[in-house]
Parts: structure tokens; sequence; C-alpha cells
């Protein structure tokens, strides 16, 4: 399925403080999207920290970068307090948002087969809908991707 141009599923989930955000809160400004499979462990702990240290840079752009996971709210807090987290990160341990966009997908695990979280980002703008899919995220340099295609966008439309 390609997600461009499509319209953001919204949802309803506590971030590490117990409050709760929507999609449809975020109207009228770009919302960076983006699931991870766990918390603190090494790919995800890199890219929280690339959005931590480079999120003046994003919100230079107008958005506003969320994170989504299956962990709790509890691990969401040890996690953000742990690197500092200055974003909101969002517990989804129903998975549903994981479902409505189609990031459960089965792995194997130590040789079984498992259910495990893809690392994708929507770049979602002030509509509600989805302008960008980054389907094949590398930790370390996806901040910059993101970056390099905002100013993209906004050369086009000076």
């Amino acid at each position: 399925m390609s997600w461009e141009g499509q319209q953001a599923p919204d949802f309803r989930l506590q971030d590490q403080d117990g409050n709760e955000h929507s999609l449809a809160d975020y109207r009228g400004q770009k919302v960076l999207l983006y699931f991870y499979p766990r918390d603190s462990t090494p790919g995800c702990t890199v890219e929280a920290q690339q959005f931590r240290d480079r999120l003046d840079e994003l919100e230079a752009h107008g958005v506003q970068v969320l994170g989504v996971s299956r962990d709790t709210v509890k691990s969401h807090r040890k996690f953000a307090d742990k690197e500092s987290l200055n974003f909101p990160i969002l517990a989804d341990p129903e998975h549903d948002v994981l479902k409505a966009y189609n990031l459960l997908k089965e792995k194997t695990m130590f040789g079984k087969p498992a259910l495990g979280v893809n690392r994708e980002s929507f770049l979602i703008d002030e509509q509600g809908v989805i302008r960008k899919h980054y389907a094949k995220v590398k930790p370390e340099e996806h901040v910059g991707e993101i970056l390099e295609d905002l100013a993209s966008a906004d050369n086009t439309l000076s």
C-alpha cells in the first residue's frame, strides 16, 4: 500500500507523562510520527537521541515529533528520563495504532516466528495527509533525511 497522499489514521494514546494525544490534536501543524520497536534498545536509543538533539531544527520547519512503540507508559517514562527526551513518546501496548499503520509484522526471532514492529516514519501535513512515508529507516541517518526533505519542500513552496 502506498501511504503517500492518504489520510493518516487517527489515534488516541498516552505519552510518557500519562497525557493523551491524538493526531487530530495537531491539525494545523506538521507531524513526524515515528514508530520504533522497543525502548532502550541500541537502534531505538540512537534514533530517539537524534530526534532529541535536532528537535529545534525540526520545529523550525513547523514539525511536531511523536514517537510510538508498544511499550507501556511506565517504560516510556524511564526511557524519556534516561535519554532526556524532549518530545512525546506514545504507548501503544494494545497495538491498535501499530495495526492501523500496518507496522506489526511477523519476524523470525531466535529461529521462531514472533510479532515485531517495523521501524518506519510518516511525515503528515497540516490537514492530516501523509506526505512522506519512510519505510526503510536507518536510526543514525533518519533525522537528516527528514530535514533534507523538509528543506526541499520549503524551497519548492518559496
